[in-house]
């Protein structure tokens, strides 16, 4: 049951990043990697962010927990600024936002043991003594699934699902509020995969947890989420309700996603549509819609003017000229 208030609001958020070095070591250039983003979560809902690779939902993530600082705008957590916090209130804040990342080999430090992995948090926050964080840890392990004995063994000697499982349990050590999935099952095989998404279905439900659900299968994101975001070249395109945006899409793009989507009914056959060219560079993204190079419907307007995300019927925001989102109506009143 989500809450009607807002735990996470992001506000106009941007994010460059340098691109080689220049004349007394300025950048040549700049990677528009998150431009002019603004969404909130709200408590105990699933925010699912889709988006090819490279279009800035990652970096976004790591945006809204302040694990890279944005070059302007602003991430309110529960009402307050992250960027007004002090060093020692951001450290403490870090207890209510955690992450869970998309590579489970390479997230795991080999060198030590799952107890101490799953523990950390609880020992930097010197949350209880040495034995009530060791029972936290079995606690855990339990929660995720793991036998008891995983605590004494090293991440190498887990498969790819199990680690994800640590993974899992290492961001709820400190009880947090919010957490970001960040393509947590993309390096799975296709039935460990649903075993992990089930597992954060019941973790969501069981722990009223907040969840920014990061990937690019569409499949995925239904399974898991209430609301889903479309995001394109470091912007957001479209956004609303699951079934809205499964149901009535609005946006080219949208519209292209899913139909690329695979259906397990040979009888039920779907119109794939088919983008032209490749994603433009983040350098130098196109004027105007960054979508319109490679939609079919581009209008003057579109090549001229960036859409304004704007919010129609049930909450379903859309950024485009041709499709805009569809207005309540008088009688809807």
């Amino acid at each position: 049951m989500t809450s009607l208030a807002p735990l996470v609001e992001v506000r106009d958020v941007h994010k460059r990043f340098p691109v080689g070095g220049g004349l007394f070591g300025r950048a040549r250039a700049w990677v528009h990697a998150v431009d002019g983003v603004s969404l909130t979560i709200h408590q105990g809902e699933t925010l699912g962010l889709v988006g090819e690779s490279g279009c800035g939902k990652s970096t976004l993530g790591r945006l809204i927990l302040r694990l890279l600082e944005p070059t302007a705008g602003e991430v309110l957590f529960d009402g307050r600024s992250l960027l007004a916090l002090s060093a020692r209130e951001l450290r403490a804040m870090r207890r209510e936002m955690q992450i869970v990342f998309q590579d489970p080999y390479g997230s795991l430090n080999p060198r030590m043991r799952v107890a101490s992995i799953v523990g950390e948090g609880l020992a930097i926050h010197r949350l209880g003594t040495r034995r009530e964080r060791r029972a936290r840890v079995d606690e855990l392990l339990a929660l995720v699934g793991l036998p008891p004995d995983a605590a004494d063994r090293y991440p190498h000697e887990f498969s790819g699902g199990q680690r994800q499982r640590i993974g899992i349990a290492r961001a709820l050590a400190v009880r947090p509020r919010f957490i970001v999935a960040d393509e947590a099952v993309s390096a799975l095989d296709v039935s460990i995969q649903a075993q992990i998404l089930n597992l954060l279905h019941d973790l969501q439900r069981q722990l009223g947890l907040t969840l920014l659900f990061i990937a690019h299968d569409l499949r995925v994101v239904e399974h898991m989420s209430d609301r889903v975001a479309i995001m394109y070249l470091g912007r957001i395109v479209e956004c609303g309700p699951r079934e809205e945006i499964y149901r009535n899409p609005r946006h080219p793009y949208t519209r292209t996603l899913l139909s690329a989507v695979p259906v397990p009914d040979p009888r039920r056959r779907k119109q794939r549509m088919v983008l032209g060219g490749d994603l433009p560079s983040p350098v130098r993204p196109p004027p105007g819609c960054a979508f319109h190079p490679r939609c079919g419907h581009a209008l003057d307007v579109c090549r001229r003017d960036i859409p304004p995300l704007e919010t129609g019927r049930g909450g379903h925001a859309v950024a485009c000229h041709v499709f805009p989102a569809e207005r309540v109506s008088a009688a809807d009143g």
